[in-house]
């Protein structure tokens, strides 16, 4: 098993099309998707994200960080949430990810998350988190 997550994208469109969707009727189409990835159990953890006009983005380009609010005009997609899941392959998180209720002009970006096993065991930062992990039930 390993752990994918799935990001979600959207344009300006696929946002607007998602305001014009009556909430309770989003809340029940990902609900169900929701309940389909827990019955499986795959979920590990699943977050949206508050509008991107709430937001600041730090700016490490310089030398001194510079915030700057959003929304960020030059982006094209945004990070809108995620779902973390644990499956068998890069292939059943795709297939997941074909199956997430989304908006057209949205996308599903799938990154595997590397498990703390794949990083020298000798290095003294690991060695840290996996305490750190294990104290907090993590691993």
């Amino acid at each position: 098993m390993a752990k994918y997550m799935l990001i979600m994208r959207s344009t300006d469109e696929a946002l607007a099309k998602m305001v014009e969707t009556p909430f309770e009727e989003m809340l029940e189409t990902v609900g169900r998707f929701n309940e389909e990835l827990i019955k499986a159990g795959v979920l590990v953890a699943a977050e949206g994200l508050d509008d991107a006009a709430n937001g600041v983005v730090v700016d490490h380009s310089g030398e001194t960080p510079v915030v700057t609010d959003g929304p960020y005009g030059e982006t094209k997609e945004l990070f809108g949430g995620f779902y973390l899941i644990d499956v068998a392959s890069k292939e059943e998180a795709v297939e997941w990810a074909k199956r997430i209720p989304a908006f057209p002009g949205s996308k599903t970006e799938i990154r595997r998350v590397p498990g703390i096993d794949e990083f020298p065991q000798d290095n003294e930062w690991i060695k840290k988190e996996r305490v750190w992990r294990e104290q907090t039930g993590q691993l």
